[in-house]
């Protein structure tokens, strides 16, 4: 068994993997040699700001009183300068968001990994290519561009990560800092003759990030009071530092400004995901070499926020956020960042139709060169008679573009020679992709036949030893010599084939993973023969199973897209005892078993968890946990004359983490409420609680029923502290269709004379292991083995769309910490994903052994049910597209391969809890 195991393990962590290599390796090529416009630049220094977390609705509507909620800012797009929306790409984090505006390019997904902070990839930045750059700002985002930068030009001012709390008084005191900052930096420049001489260089970035709008927008939504004063400070703080700047250079007109966000807001106050609330952020550009406002008669957009916003007149000129970075760097004069993938926005420019043109070459020809390294790469690394070029491009194709650009520039034909180098630009940038995804199919392929392989493989492996289909006894003979050599001779074929082709080692483990797979298939060919030759198989019996069992599938696929398939799925399961007739031989367990499935079918027709905070029904559903467990207590007492005080003591423990649970949410959310913070008792109430809901299972009596409503207990108080609303009421309504899961289980056992009832009130979780009693499968097991997949995603799924980024709110754990920490922050809402799911493992658990199967044989099932899943989701998966479904198709298949992972690992987690037991140390007492 455990080599089994360790090679489903293995198999499931490439499949896992692959994805990542196939659709989401990094884009990014080095060895461009840098391009530079010779022209003279309009501006000598360029001031970003970026208010990160601003939504562009946000910034641009009118108050309730019709007047601008930035007057200043309001007041230059009106009189001074362009205006527009910058569309960002998903995810809509901060490190991806300030990549793609400082460096041109759009980050590709595996940053992820490895974690927003650093750089997980080299790339160059405008603040590279500059002579000086000085910023000031977060810790979380200043020194990665300090980090990519070559030499000792960029410089970083910023405060300490511990300001970023969630549950301050006010977050914008963080912008008030870097206001403050830079003026007392200008301020010390007069006396400090090296750093005067510095600041008055051409080429120079001031770099303002203000992160309190996004603190804000977390900690109190985008349309509380909070968020709106934060913008206020900022428009007041960017006219200060305007002002400023402009005085000491004593008006020379060779400054330029821009205003930008780095992404957008949802109304609930996240972001990570495609929606437009998170993907529009304002840009307003102002001052030397940018275009002044331009007065329109009627303009079209597909959104309606023109009117709302009444800028009707007023030119909006919408862009890509990569396009800020070449915009940056026309303005300033320094070469285009080498990665940057963005066209440089010419109506912003109020310069020469020259410059503009010439402007237009640099940036085709930079992209041009990224096209070319690729290109080259690939064609090194592939046979020549198997490479297929980029048609539309081939060497020739670009001389003649490049000739003919330089040809319409001589001869003054400016409009022309824009037009040809936008064509170069989107010729350059399909070339790229489709150097990128070159290998796509031929990998995908492999990956498919080994998903193939593996569940044809364990669907077989479960036939041969768990069923009584088949009599063949294995045995080894010269044809099963003669298939392995056959197969061995394939993977030398196949490794020698990528040998000469200078392939990464990835490739290897993709392409040869089929071969051991399959040869494991074709040497169970007998048990296939056998399966054929038995004459109690019907093929129209065969055909209707495997039907009911492929829309089974279909409809636990549908449930990742809509949730609502799960209601109907639960509303199915309430008639189960119906349609089987299982309701006459107990029609108390049935009748609670329908209520339950019922009353579990609401939760995934309410809208995700964390938009609509509800803490009185998290607090009810404290008592009610309560009122449960008296109740329970009260029923334990009258069944048992002699009840140990240990696990009395338990029990009790449990019951005061409950209260003080209840007790901790309701005073953290007043606490938080009033901005006094989080209160450290309540942090130190919740991280014990966190601890001991881990232990204290495991000191309760390993009877079946006591035992799992200890674990619920246990989960429940932790469960409490992470819950903002009505998914606080979830685990009970759960734990509660589990319970009477394990009693149907019973019934159904009965019903189809596979066993004798075992008493579940005296069951032991402890005595249940015992090996001899374990029986065959049945086809009844594989609806049980459905049952348990269907809960497993309903508990994913029952209360938000995990799979999106944006519907993890940070008030879940405020209880536990309030300061910004990704990593510890995630790893909370992970732990509160994975509690309904501990719950659901333990009631299959229970289901196993009471129906008296190995674990194994109906893990095998679950195992088979959840491939063909992933299956599907591989095929989904897309890198096109809008960034909302791109970021779901890979979430969805990440969630279920890690679902097959994961459940190997829950298996063994819910075995732990239910059968071992630490024992308290006893001490004889006298009661009076």
């Amino acid at each position: 068994i455990p080599v089994f195991i360790l090679a489903g393990l293995l198999v499931h962590c490439v499949f896992l993997v692959s994805i990542f290599d196939i659709y989401f390796s990094s884009p990014l090529v080095h060895g461009m040699t840098p391009q530079q416009t010779l022209l003279p630049p309009p501006a000598k220094r360029l001031v970003l700001f970026v208010a990160d977390g601003l939504r562009a609705d946000s910034l641009y509507e009118l108050n309730s009183n019709n007047r601008p909620q930035a007057p200043y800012l309001r007041g230059i797009l009106e009189n001074n300068g362009s205006w527009g929306i910058s569309h960002t790409r998903v995810p809509t984090e901060s490190r991806p968001g300030h990549v793609a505006l400082i460096a041109g390019f759009y980050e590709d997904v595996s940053a992820v990994a490895k974690g927003w902070k650093e750089n997980p990839v080299e790339f160059d930045s405008v603040f590279n290519q500059s002579k000086y750059t000085w910023s000031w700002g977060s810790p979380d985002i200043l020194p990665m561009f300090a980090k990519g930068a070559t030499g000792d030009h960029v410089y970083t001012f910023c405060y300490a990560a511990e300001s970023e709390d969630f549950g301050a008084q006010d977050a914008a005191k963080l912008d008030t800092w870097v206001f403050d900052h830079v003026k007392s930096f200008f301020n010390s420049s007069r006396s400090n003759q090296t750093l005067f001489s510095a600041l008055n260089e051409d080429k120079v970035v001031l770099f303002l990030h203000l992160l309190g709008i996004d603190t804000n927008g977390h900690a109190h939504r985008p349309y509380s009071r909070e968020y709106k004063e934060n913008i206020k400070v900022v428009d007041e703080g960017v006219k200060e530092i305007a002002s400023m700047i402009e005085n000491f250079y004593e008006n020379d007109g060779k400054t330029a400004f821009i205003l930008t966000s780095d992404h957008g807001m949802t109304d609930w106050g996240s972001h990570g995901a495609g929606h437009p609330s998170e993907t529009l952020t304002p840009l307003i550009v102002w001052g030397a070499g940018v275009n002044y406002p331009q007065k329109v008669m009627s303009q079209f957009f597909e959104d309606n926020f023109l009117k709302e916003w009444k800028l009707e007149n007023l030119k909006r000129l919408d862009v890509n956020q990569a396009d800020i970075a070449p915009l940056m760097a026309s303005l300033i004069g320094v070469p285009f960042p080498l990665n940057s993938v963005g066209t440089l926005p010419l109506e912003y420019l109020n310069n020469s139709a020259h410059f503009k043109a010439e402007s237009m070459f640099t940036n085709a020809v930079q992209i041009l060169e990224q096209f070319k390294v690729k290109m080259h790469q690939k064609k090194e690394t592939t046979l020549s008679f198997l490479f297929t070029p980029f048609k539309p491009l081939s060497d020739s194709e670009q001389i003649n573009f490049l000739k003919k650009t330089r040809l319409y520039i001589q001869q003054h034909k400016y409009d022309e020679a824009v037009s040809l180098c936008k064509t170069l630009i989107n010729l350059a940038l399909e070339g790229l992709s489709y150097y990128h995804t070159y290998d796509r199919l031929f990998l995908g392929l492999s990956i498919a036949m080994g998903f193939v392989g593996w569940t044809t493989y364990v669907i077989l492996v479960i036939i041969k030893t768990h069923t009584n289909l088949t009599r063949t006894v294995q045995t080894y003979n010269k044809e099963s010599t003669v298939l392995f050599y056959a197969f061995a001779v394939v993977g030398m074929i196949i490794a020698f084939f990528l040998l000469i082709q200078t392939c990464p080692w990835t490739y290897y483990i993709y392409c040869l993973l089929p071969v051991p797979v399959w040869y494991a298939v074709m040497r169970e060919l007998p048990v296939i023969q056998d399966l054929a030759a038995n004459p109690s198989l019907h093929i129209g019996q065969c055909i209707g199973f495997l039907l009911v069992c492929t829309l089974g599938i279909e409809i636990l696929v549908f449930s990742f897209f809509y949730r609502s398939t799960l209601t109907i799925g639960l509303l199915v399961f309430a008639g189960w005892p119906m349609i089987t007739q299982l309701w006459v031989r107990a029609k108390t367990t049935a009748l609670v078993w329908t209520l339950l499935c019922v009353l579990l079918a609401v939760f995934p027709l309410m809208p995700v968890v964390g938009r609509e905070p509800n803490i009185p029904l998290v607090i009810a559903t404290g008592l009610l946990t309560l009122l449960i467990s008296c109740f329970s207590l009260a029923c334990r007492c009258q069944s048992e004359n002699k009840h140990r005080s240990n696990e009395l003591k338990v029990y009790f423990c449990q019951m005061l983490s409950i209260t003080l649970s209840t007790y901790v949410v309701s005073s953290t959310h007043d606490s938080l409420k009033n901005k006094q913070g989080l209160p450290v008792l309540n942090q130190i109430i919740s991280w014990m609680t966190l601890v001991s809901s881990l232990v204290l299972p495991l000191l309760s009596s390993t009877f079946l029923f006591q035992r799992l409503f200890s674990i619920l207990l246990s989960l429940m108080s932790t469960y409490l502290l992470l819950s903002t609303g009505y998914e606080a009421l979830f685990p009970l309504v759960l734990s509660g269709l589990m319970l009477v899961w394990i009693n149907m289980e019973q019934e159904a056992l009965q019903h189809y004379g596979l066993s004798l009832k075992p008493k579940l009130a005296v069951f032991n979780f402890a005595y249940a292991t015992d090996i001899t009693q374990f029986r065959q499968l049945h086809l009844d097991d594989v609806r049980r083995s459905f049952f348990f997949v269907f809960f497993i995603v309903t508990a994913f799924f029952g209360t938000g769309n995990i799979a999106s980024v944006n519907s993890f709110d940070p008030a879940s754990v405020y209880c536990f910490l309030t300061v910004f920490s990704p990593f510890m922050m995630g790893g909370l809402l992970v732990l509160k994903v994975v509690i309904p799911f501990v719950l659901v493992s333990c009631a299959f658990e229970a289901v196993q052994v009471t129906t008296q199967l190995s674990s194994k044989s109906l893990f095998l099932i679950v195992l088979v049910i959840s491939d063909i899943m992933a299956l599907h989701f591989f095929f989904l998966v897309k890198d096109y597209g809008s960034w909302l479904d791109i970021g779901t198709s890979i979430s969805h298949y990440v969630l279920v391969m890690s679902l097959t992972i994961f459940m190997m690992l829950m298996n063994g987690l819910a075995q732990l809890l239910t059968t071992k037991r630490l024992e308290l140390p006893r001490r004889t007492k006298h009661h009076s």
